[in-house]
């Protein structure tokens, strides 16, 4: 049962920090940063993609969260998929 809520604990910190963490690795409101992490994997989508960054990608769901922040609906999604796993969990052992 612990296990359960931890787990929980922990779905919920990931999707509250998502955007201070990709914020800090330069996924910003105001764009990429500039000699950011987001910077380097921009120009590596970019190359491998003929000089664009494909929509849909890591690089541009990084750079929407960063942007506009965890929506409501994936913040639901994220805790209900966390409390389903949890659930399951309580009938193991």
């Amino acid at each position: 049962v612990l296990g359960s809520y931890l787990f929980a604990a922990c779905a919920a910190g990931a999707v509250a920090s998502a955007p201070l963490v990709l914020g800090a690795a330069g996924f910003t409101s105001a764009g990429i940063a500039a000699s950011s992490i987001a910077a380097n994997m921009m120009s590596a989508a970019a190359v491998a993609n003929g000089g664009g960054v494909a929509a849909g990608s890591v690089v541009a769901l990084f750079q929407s969260i960063g942007a506009a922040g965890v929506s409501g609906a994936t913040t639901a999604a994220v805790s209900g998929a966390g409390a389903a796993v949890g659930w399951l969990a309580s009938f193991i052992s």
